[in-house]
């Protein structure tokens, strides 16, 4: 984000950016881990997840959200993970990804009573206030998107809405631990974490076709790559 040129072929890069790693993994699969599955472990770590636990993902047809499920199925088998969508139709694609149940998010607001003992929230400052809502006594929840395009929070009284023994955390990926990194890469290649291909792969010279798809409500889905 802070160089021009980040869609070329090849690019220059100071040193202190680039961080070996030893894998066999394919070149999609391991293009969708960083910033993606970085981001995702990073924020299931900040969740302190049990097995005790039940997980809500807002914006979970998001490869940030799809990728977060897989992470929490990988490492905690026995674990109900719900995702939310503003789309119904993308309900069956969430089930067969892996999604345990599905919740509506209309307008702002999550159709459903019920409560969970870790969020991640992946909307950001525009939900994040509902998602608390629904955050059980002494859960935790994580802001770690900003899919609503909204960068910071306004009107926030934390007394009140924290109330119950709610924690709020958050992962911020630009914080490279190299360490890290390879390890949720081994998870990968160890298929601990499974299914981690992108649901779309496009060539550098589609990428306008590639923006399409993301930015297309009624059909992204997911991670997306692109392939010099």
């Amino acid at each position: 984000r802070a160089f021009d040129g980040s869609y070329a072929e090849y690019v220059l890069l100071p040193n202190d950016q680039i961080y070996p790693i030893e894998t066999k993994l394919e070149w999609d699969v391991l293009a969708s881990i960083p910033e993606t599955y970085y981001t995702a472990y990073g924020s299931f770590l900040s969740l302190e997840i049990t097995d005790e636990d039940n997980v809500l993902v807002r914006g979970a047809t998001s490869g940030l959200g799809v990728a977060f499920m897989k992470i929490v199925k990988g490492i905690h088998p026995s674990i109900k993970v719900t995702g939310t969508t503003r789309n119904i139709q993308k309900e069956d694609m969430l089930r067969r990804e892996g999604f345990d149940d599905v919740v509506i998010d209309q307008e702002g607001e999550l159709q459903t009573q019920k409560t969970y003992t870790k969020i991640v929230d992946l909307i950001g400052p525009k939900s994040i206030k509902n998602s608390i809502d629904h955050l059980s006594e002494r859960g935790i929840i994580c802001s770690v998107g900003q899919l609503g395009n909204e960068w910071y929070l306004d009107t926030f009284d934390p007394i009140i809405e924290m109330r119950g023994f709610k924690k709020l955390t958050s992962f911020y990926s630009g914080d490279v631990d190299e360490a890290l990194l390879n390890h949720i890469i081994q998870l990968v290649e160890t298929d601990q974490i499974q299914n981690v291909r992108p649901t779309k792969v496009f060539k550098l010279n589609q990428l306008v076709k590639a923006h399409e798809y993301v930015e297309n409500e009624q059909e992204s889905f997911g991670k997306v790559v692109v392939i010099p």
